[in-house]
Order: C-alpha cells, then structure tokens, then sequence
C-alpha cells in the first residue's frame, strides 16, 4: 500500500482537488431551506354544503365521507370537525406512504359518493406540506388609494410578476376588496311598476349577451356574425329597458330610473391590515425544493423593478429567510470558531504551525466533499445539513489529530537518528484503529434509517451530513494526510513537539500516580466512580426537564384569536384595535399584520376569528418567550372577551402539518353528549388552574348566531307563494343576486343587484320585505313567516368515526413532561364517569413515539458499537468494559443537560446517542495501543493510556471547542442544535476521562488475579 501510495501520489492530489472544486461549485448550487424536505402523511379535505345545520351536515355529508375515507388503503387516523354548512376532514397516514397516491385515492373515494350527496356539495383535497405557509409576506398600504385598487394592484401587478419567480409555488392574496358592479334598487318604484328584484336580473342577464349567428362569405372574406348586446359601463346598464308601458305613448322605464347604478366593492366578511392601517396582503409560497434565500432576493429584485405608484407602501411582514439566512450564519460562525479553536489546541499540543496549516486544508475541502454528496442525494442546506456540518467539524480535526499526533510520535522516536521514518509506513501502523474508530461514530447513524416521523426526517438529514464527512475525512486523514507529512513534516516539527512535552509530560505524570494507585486495587476505584456517576446521574434525572422540539427564537410569532362566538365583524374588530394598541406598544415589535375572518395561510375562517403575525425587531432584545408572555398577560387582562393562543410560526406550522397543534390536548371520548361538554367544561377547569398551562381551550366551539327565518305553509300558499319561492326573493334582497358579469380590461366584474342598505342591515327590518306572488299579489315576510334568533351550535368533532372533544392548552415556563403529568393528575382527580374515556394526543404524543424511536436508536447503536468493538479485537472483556464505560457517561449528559437547563428533546437524544459513537472512538484508539493476544495487565494499561493520553485529551477538547459556538445558541436560529451540541459536550466532558482512567480500571478487574497482581513496570515519576 505505501508504494502504490507514492506512486500515485499525483493522481491522489489531483482527485482531492478535483473533488473540492466540484464540491465548492455544489455547494454556490444547493439550495437554503429552513428545514429538511419531509413528506408529511396527511390529507386535508375540505366539504362546502352551503347553509345547513351542524347536526344535518354531520348526519347528510360528514359521516358517509368518513366511512367511505376509511376504506382508503393506509389511512391510520380520521378526525372530522363539522360545522354549519361545511366540513374538515383529517386524513393521517404512515410515515413514508406516497402521499401523492393518497392524494388521488382520497379524491376518487369522494367522487364516488358525490352523487348521493346532497345537491350542491363542493370538495377539496390537499396535501399537508409547507408549502401551504408563506415563504414571504408583503404588505401594502397607501393613504390614498382604496382597498378595491390596491387589491387591483395586487391581483394585476404583483401576482403575475411574482409568479414566475423561480421556485414559487403560489402567490395568494388576502385584504382588500374586490370590484363589482352594484345595481341599487328603489322598492316603491319597483312595486309601482309591478316588478320584482327577480325581473330586474332577468333583464340585466338578457340584455348582457354575446352570441355567433353563424358564417358569412363575402367578396373573397370570411366572416363570423356576432349578436353583441354586451355592457361595459354604468351608463349600458342604466340604459336597460326593464317593462314598456301598454299605453298610448307610454314610454319604456329603464334601469336607471329604478335604480341607483354604481361601482362598489363586493361583499366581503373579513378585515386586513398591516401596522393598524388597512392592507392588502400578499404571501408567497415556495415550492418544496425552492431555495428561500434566492427566491427572496429574486421577489426584492422584482418588487423594485416593478414601478410601483410611490403612494403605495410596500414592506415584508414575514420573511422565512431571514431565519434561515440567521441559522446559516449562526452555522457558518460555529464552525469557523471551531476550527480557529481547534488550530489553538493543536498547536498547544503539538508546537507546529505546519500541522495547523494542514489541518486548515483539510477541513474546508472535507466539508466541500461533504457539500458534494449532499448535491448527489438531492438534499439542501437547512438547519439540519448545517447544523450536522458543524457537529462534525471536531469529528473530522479528530481524524487529522489522531493521524499527525501518531506520525509526530513516530518523528520524535527517530529524533537522534541519521535517516527519517517513512510517514507513509506511519499511517499504515494507525490503519486499522482509524477505519475502526471512524466506524464507530458511523454505526450510530445506521438505526436512524428505520425511524420515521419528524424526528426520523429531521435527523436522517443530520445523518447523512456527518457520515459523508466522516467518511471523507477517514479517506484524507489515511491516503492524503501521509502524503502531506512526508513531504513536509521535518525533524524540526519534532522539536517543537518535545517542547509542548512539558505540559502534557506534567499531565502525563500525575495520570500516571493516579493511576498506579487506582490499578493496585481497580474493582473498588471503579465501584467508586461508577457510584457517584450514579448517583450524580439519578439525581439529575429526576429533576430533568423535556420536551419534543428544541426553543428557538423565530424572531416573530402567531397570535391566534378567538371573539365572542357570532361577535359582528365590527366589534371584533373593536376589541381587535386595543390589541393593536398593546403591540404598538411593546418595544422590541417592529412590525406586525392583522387577518381577521381568514388566516395566515388563506383558509376561511368566521369574521369573529383570526390571527396576527407579530415581527420583532433584530439585534439584543429580550427572548421571544418572554414577550409572547407580556403580550398574552396584558391581553387577557385589558381586553375581556377574546380569547388568544400564542406560538412560533414554525412550531405552528410542524403542528399543524402533523395534525397536532398543541402542546396539550386531552381527548374525551363519549356516545352521550351530554356528559361529554360536562366533562371537558371541568377538564379545562381543572387544568387551567395548573401553574404553567395558558390558553386553555374547552373544544367546545360554537359558530355564530342565526335569524331563523320559518315560513308558514298556509300563510304563503294563501299569498301564492311557496318556501321556495319566499327563500329565493329574500335571498335576492338580504345577501344580493349576481345577475351577470362585464368585462372590464382582463377581469370579470359581477353586477349585483339588492336592496339599499338601510333596508337590510337590521333583523328586525326583515319583517317589512315585499315578496311578490306570480300573480301580482304582494305579502310581507313578516306576514307568512315566523322570523326568531336561533342560538349558534356547537362544532361537532370526531376521531375515527367517534364523537369527541378536545381540551387543549399551552406550556408557558414549564416542561412538557412535567406539565403533562400535572394535567393527567389533575384529569384523573376529576374521577370522570366510566363513559367517558380520556386519552393525549397533540405534542406530547408526539413527543413520547419521538422518545420511544430514539431510545431504539440509542440501543440499537449500543449493540452496533459492542459487534464492532467484538469485530476490532474479539474479546468479550474489551466489548463490556467499552459498553459498560459508555453507559456510564450517559450520566455525565443528564447531570450537563439538568446543570445548564436545556431540556431533553429530540435534539438532545440524538446528541446523547452521538456520545456513544464519540467515546467508542476513544477508546478503540486507547485499545489499540494494547499489546494483541496478551493478557491485560496493569503495565500495560498504564503504557496504553500514557501513549494516548496526547491524542485523547486532543480530540476531546477539540470537538469540546467546536461545538460551544452551537451550545451557547448565541445567535438567531441556532436554537435547535443547542440540546444536541450540549449534551455531546457534557458525555466528552466526563466520558474522556472515564475512557483514560474507568476503562482501564474496569479491564483490570474483569481481567483476573493474575492480572490484578502484576505490577506496573513503570514507576510514577
């Protein structure tokens, strides 16, 4: 191997160089995401009936479409929330399902029942994946234009230009008002003439008409015969005659005389602004491959060429790349610090500025290798890939370290002779516990390949990152490293190396006394430590916080609200203006923009209900927890009636793509409806006295009121009228009739036609509408009907075709462990009756198949570690020293993890299995320096961890090093690498030591007497 080595030494150099530079141009190419793309296994279908009562809906539509839903093959789960006149059914299936598949299958089954549903019922099918959410926001204002032109200007500028943006998936766009035409019509005159609303669209849809005739040839031309009768402007419509008079020189009574004909905005329930001023918003979603830093640039590129009126303000209320840009950064620092701070160690150690330049080199053009293989399996750069980078950094040094410190010990041996040691035939001599040592962080990351979820999507990402640096970096550190050594490192570098001796030969010594004593009697010295490690461990377990995802600061955040349910559009937005005020009024917000009656995301919602999306300001602020905290407090204390829910737009949007979008949700399943809002009214009782649970939510939704409108059969029949027919008239003067549609430029404006409205803005004024019989007969609504307020009804919820409720809250300054167990103490204590059977879904289930799949994961690499270690040196004593070893520093982890406060989520779980791999590489280099085939004895563990304590030390503090920049989360995004980089910090802290002094110990005891008993050869100097 060393002679093929050196004789194509130039094909090596050329193929790293080759590699890097592919790698550094895939790596302008990859695309920057926040998270990793994951097909999420979920289906969201939404049912519009038109206006129907819950009960009817939930009997007519809702249940034949679950029952035919759940026949769809791989459907796991079904909930359904059914409301007045429409419907959203929740489809769940396995993690790793084609969703596409699913998709279609899902809208074949509602195609199927469709024909023996009631008339009129619509469907839509979607996929649950980010793309729903924006990607960007973009407000705009203006003190002089309207909301009609501004959504003009929306609509027509700004959504075709945006569209073609590469890597748009959508333009969406809420606010404002759309054109139409409204045709006001004058009751008296209309009875006065004998006409009806009804007379009055037929006319506009007759006379707005376009029809072909037919073909005409003529001198040599062919030519289409068009009837055009259609209108354009007030004046067509003003002009259309409505009834002719029968007498002599009675004239024709147009339009205009009967009615008031003007531009309005069309009807609408919902309200947008932005920073208090009315708004028209534009979200702008990215397809699942986009790259959101270049598609910001790209949409700032376009907005600024687009010539907008300067009255016009626009400004960004939301922009996801400035989080994915800050997790970059954040990234990007983590891992320059770490390789400046592992250049410090290494010269420290070793005295060599030549052994830093190497190092130097070699890091960047592994992670451009690295950058390589992310391209080839179509992966991006989001806070996983990175974050993985980072981790690895003192992964791939270590490699560099164990191969250079081992030829500098070569180099300093041969100090005094006439010839200089061959290199190459060094780094044969580390061959074998190299592959042995990188291999054992590998295997760690072989288990997560059978995991799913979104911790099995999070983390396979990570993995993939880490185990093509590592194994890039074992392919420099064995072929290119040698290379390098031989042609550049010197007799003089070994110099330098005995002069660094001085630090670590003191160190070396005081090991070395420690360890003749600890070896004389090594069960007891190793009962001792494996005690108070125990003890230590036990003691932080139990005061050990958890959660599921790691906290991390957004920089902005949902709010979420609810008002008095059937509140009129005007006052909430009343109550909505103090909130407004409250935001304002908070310091660290820079901006914020308001949805009321639809949400974040497009989807309609009632006009009592909406959310905010709450901007803050960069730079030093206090944490984002703490002024969600004052901003829900003063709330809930200054503005009675609203209800709120706070969260992070990323922690929503995972909540709502898995279906589970609080921290708490207790189900309460029950036939008896009753028992069932009895029950969750205590349940959200009980748990909303937990010190920590806010935004306690009963489940107990109740749409807006209704005016119930029920016709007297006789009384109608009498004015020769039907319910039919009265539905239809008054629908024509309460909500208007779209009666046809102009043309105006590349848009179809609507022409409807009402009453004015001061005649339709009251419920009490229903009563005086005229409705007109065929035959000229007239009758009050108030005569033929029975006109009452019927109170709203309640949502009606099910899971698997079982009714349910769901009592929902959030955590604020307490764990999701420790919170869940207070509310399922607080559950159990109601003693709710047998009928009624409680489960936990939102996070914490989540949280706990998270838990389950990683404590798999964790084992699993346990034994993967224990058959390489078997592999490595076939004996059974090294296998269950290492193992046992490894275990003993998980302590280590949960003692760092209670100590700095950082919960145990599913980042820190895999940092804790990250540990295993780690230490196994110790002590697989500590093993290595045992003499094969020979019994252990304390002579030769005292020699072993003599020869590795450099190297060892070396690699501890340089992955120590490399990943506090991560582990301090100092800045914005970093947040969910801080638990891993924590933990592996804690297990490297102790776990280094143990490997140096537990393990030889331990070896020793399991090694006999005769290994006991056999003194140390050398003496403690």
């Amino acid at each position: 191997m060393t002679e093929l080595m050196q004789r194509h030494s130039r094909s090596i150099w050329l193929c790293v160089l080759l590699v890097t530079l592919a790698g550094l141009v895939a790596a302008v190419r990859l695309p920057v995401t926040l998270f990793p793309h994951i097909d999420y296994p979920r289906v969201v279908v939404s049912i519009d009936a038109g206006e129907r009562d819950a009960t009817q809906m939930a009997a007519d539509i809702t249940r034949p479409a679950e029952i035919a839903l759940r026949e769809i093959p791989g459907v796991t789960q079904i909930r359904s929330t059914t409301s007045r006149g429409s419907a959203e059914i929740d489809l769940s299936f396995d993690w790793g399902d084609d969703m596409v598949a699913s998709t279609l299958a899902t809208q074949g089954a509602l195609a199927t029942i469709l024909p023996d549903l009631p008339a009129g019922t619509r469907f839509s099918v979607r996929r649950s994946d980010p793309t729903i959410f924006p990607v960007l926001g973009i407000s705009l204002t203006s003190d002089k234009l309207d909301g009609v032109a501004l959504q003009q200007l929306a609509q027509l500028r700004l959504r075709p230009l945006l569209s073609t943006v590469p890597g748009v998936a959508g333009v969406d766009v809420l606010g404002g008002a759309t054109p139409e035409m409204e045709v006001e019509v004058d009751p008296a005159r209309l009875q006065a003439l004998g006409l009806t609303i009804a007379d009055v669209s037929t006319a506009l849809g007759s006379a707005n008409s376009v029809a072909a005739v037919g073909r005409i040839e003529d001198r040599h031309r062919l030519y289409l015969a068009l009837v055009d009768d259609r209108l354009a402007t007030e004046a067509d419509i003003a002009a259309i005659p409505v009834k002719a008079g029968t007498a002599a020189g009675a004239g024709v009574a147009t339009l205009g005389q009967i009615a008031t004909i003007r531009r309005a905005p069309a009807p609408a329930w919902t309200r947008v602004t932005s920073n208090g001023t009315q708004a028209v918003l534009v979200n702008i979603r990215q397809t699942p491959t986009a790259d959101a830093v270049k598609l910001a640039k790209e949409v700032q590129a376009r907005l600024d060429g687009a010539h907008l009126p300067q009255t016009v303000k626009v400004s960004f209320f939301y922009d996801q790349s400035e989080l994915v840009t800050g997790a970059a950064g954040a990234v990007r620092d983590a891992i320059l610090l770490g390789a400046l701070l592992a250049g410090v160690v290494l010269f420290v150690f070793l005295r060599s500025w030549r052994l830093m330049v190497i190092t130097a080199t070699l890091l960047p053009a592994t992670l451009a290798a690295t950058c390589l293989a992310l391209a080839a399996t179509h992966m991006s750069f989001n806070m996983m890939t990175l974050g993985g980078m980072a981790a690895a950094v003192g992964l791939v040094v270590d490699d560099a370290v164990v191969m250079l410190e081992h030829l500098m010990r070569r180099l300093q041996e041969a100090e005094g002779e006439e010839t200089r040691p061959s290199m190459l035939a060094a780094a044969r001599e580390m061959a074998r516990p190299l592959f042995g040592s990188t291999m054992a962080t590998i295997v760690v990351f072989l288990p997560l390949a059978f995991i799913s979820g979104v911790t099995g999507g999070f983390f396979k990402a990570l993995a993939v990152t880490m185990v093509a640096a590592l194994g890039v970096s074992l392919l420099y550190a064995r072929y290119v490293l040698p290379l390098v050594a031989d042609r550049w490192l010197t007799l003089k570098d070994a110099e330098a190396a005995d002069k660094a001796e001085r630090m670590t030969g003191a160190i070396a010594n005081r090991y070395e006394r420690v360890g003749v004593r600890a070896l004389a009697r090594p069960a007891l010295a190793a009962g001792i430590v494996a005690a108070i490690l125990i003890a230590v461990g036990g003691f932080a377990w139990t005061r050990l916080e958890s959660g599921f995802m790691p906290a991390m600061d957004e920089g902005g955040f949902i709010l979420d609200y609810k008002a008095k349910s059937g509140a009129a559009l005007s006052d909430t937005d009343r109550l909505l203006r103090q909130v407004e005020t409250i935001i304002r009024q908070t310091p660290e917000v820079a901006s914020y923009s308001r949805r009321t009656g639809v949400q974040l995301g497009g989807g309609l919602t009632e006009a009592d209900e909406g959310d905010f999306f709450i901007r803050l300001k960069g730079g030093s602020r206090r944490p984002i927890e703490e002024v969600m905290s004052e901003i829900r407090g003063k709330v809930e204390n200054q503005v009675p009636g609203l209800e709120i829910e706070t969260a992070q737009l990323m922690e929503d949007l995972i909540g709502d793509l898995t279906a589970v979008p609080q921290p708490i949700e207790v189900k309460l399943f029950g036939d008896d409806d009753a028992q069932l809002v009895d029950a969750a009214k205590k349940v959200a009782g009980a748990i909303g006295k937990i010190d920590g649970v806010v935004e306690v939510v009963d489940g107990l939704r109740v749409a807006g009121d209704a005016i119930d409108i029920h016709v007297d059969r006789s009384a109608a029949a009498m004015a020769g009228l039907d319910p039919d027919a009265v539905a239809k008239q008054v629908e024509a003067q309460v909500g208007g009739t779209v009666a046809t549609s102009i043309l105006s430029g590349e848009q179809v404006i609507d022409v409807r036609v009402r009453l004015p409205q001061d005649l339709r803005s009251r419920a009490d004024a229903l009563g005086a509408l005229l409705l007109r019989a065929p035959d000229g007969r007239t009758a009050t609504l108030g005569s033929i009907a029975k006109i009452s307020i019927a109170a709203g009804q309640r949502q009606i919820t099910r899971e698997d075709l079982a009714p349910f409720i769901p009592v929902t809250a959030r955590l604020e300054g307490k764990d999701l462990g420790t919170g869940m167990k207070e509310v399922q103490a607080a559950v159990d204590g109601l003693h709710l009756p047998a009928t009624i059977r409680v489960d936990y879904g939102g996070l914490y289930a989540q949280q706990k198949q998270s838990f389950s799949d990683l404590t798999t994961v964790f084992v699993a690499a346990l034994l993967l570690s224990a058959l390489l270690l078997t592999l490595l040196f076939e004996r059974w004593t090294f296998t269950i020293a290492v193992i046992a070893t490894v275990l003993l520093s998980t302590t280590a982890v949960f003692f760092g993890l209670w100590l700095t406060g950082t919960e145990l989520d599913i980042s820190a779980m895999m940092g804790l299995t990250m540990v295993v791999g780690m230490l196994t590489e110790l002590a697989i280099f500590f093993l290595a320096e045992l003499p094969p085939g020979e019994p252990v004895s304390a002579a030769a563990l005292l020699e072993a961890g003599r020869a590795r304590l450099r190297p060892i030390l070396m690699s501890a503090l340089i992955a120590i090093l490399t990943l506090l920049p991560l582990a301090l989360g100092i800045s914005r995004g970093a947040g969910l690498q801080t638990p891993l980089a924590t933990a592996i910090i804690a297990g490297l802290v102790i776990g280094a030591p143990l490997v140096l002094c537990f393990l030889p110990m331990l070896l020793l005891a399991m090694a006999g007497r005769e290994g006991r008993t056999d003194k140390p050869a050398l003496q403690p100097a």
